[in-house]
């Protein structure tokens, strides 16, 4: 999920060509004061325009409590962007708020994203996550995060790994999409591409970036290799037929397999086809 800031308008054009699963078009904290109006109407003519092919357009508006949260939805509840991802939320109640300001807009149909950006918000994500069936996904602030703790930056992730398993706890629990946080060294891609590998292995749906050189790293990370694809129908099948010959288990390459592995490995297929066919769009 590539960050895409309203004020730059060859960013906004950009990002019809990139590999990128989603865009967000960011109105919120890193557009200055004096190019929040401006961003806003960047980002509304861009989504009218269309041209981002079968990217997810999402739209990140600035804080509710600020003097253009209102107007930011009601500025682009209705031009066509697939969902609005609100910032700073901590509880239920500020889920509610934001759904409401966003259906108050016209916005009804829309679905919502949250952003986890405290300590609070990490500690209440059961609580988001479960406030509505219109939270489409969860995206965790990792950078903010990190502040807040008074925490640092390490390779391993360890100020934050405890933060990033209990949002996705929260988001399985009711079943949300969960994307990891950015990472803004931009120049370290070894210790990015292992971030990525840490936020999959946890059990993040994807990242989020905030640079195009970002991209291959984290497409690599989060696409599951063919071996895992061939794996996945093996036990497929070889379960199907185990259990047809009243069998509730089997070994399939040396590791033992059950019902629930049935759910993991269509996951896998059919991740690697809407891979497929987003990167047909990309050639």
């Amino acid at each position: 999920m590539l960050y895409v800031p309203g004020c730059n308008t060859y960013y906004l054009n950009r990002a019809r060509t990139l590999a990128a699963d989603a865009v967000i078009l960011d109105l919120g904290d890193p557009i200055l004061i004096d190019a929040k109006i401006q961003s806003r109407i960047n980002i509304v003519e861009a989504v009218k325009k269309g041209g981002y092919g079968k990217r997810e357009v999402i739209i990140r508006v600035n804080d509710l409590d600020s003097e253009w949260g209102h107007g930011d939805i009601k500025a682009v509840a209705n031009i066509g962007a697939d969902a609005i991802l609100f910032p700073n939320i901590e509880s239920k109640e500020d889920v509610l708020a934001a759904q409401q300001a966003l259906d108050d807009a016209g916005g009804s149909h829309m679905p919502i994203m949250v952003m986890i950006e405290s300590p609070i918000a990490v500690l209440n994500a059961k609580e988001i996550a479960a406030a509505s069936d219109r939270i489409k996904c969860m995206v965790i602030a990792t950078s903010d995060l990190i502040t807040q703790l008074h925490a640092r930056y390490t390779p391993e992730r360890t100020a934050i790994l405890t933060s990033l398993s209990l949002v996705v706890l929260a988001a399985r629990a009711y079943k949300r999409c969960v994307v990891d946080g950015i990472a803004s060294d931009l120049k370290n891609m070894h210790a990015f591409e292992y971030a990525c590998r840490i936020g999959r292995d946890l059990g993040f749906d994807g990242k989020s970036i905030i640079h195009p050189a970002q991209i291959a790293y984290s497409n690599d990370a989060y696409t599951p290799k063919a071996s895992e694809v061939a794996n996945a129908r093996e036990v497929i099948k070889a379960l199907k037929e185990a259990q047809a010959s009243g069998k509730g288990t089997v070994i399939v390459n040396d590791r033992f397999v059950e019902n629930h592995h049935i759910a993991a490995a269509e996951r896998i297929i059919q991740l690697s086809e809407m891979i497929e066919e987003l990167e047909e769009e990309f050639i």
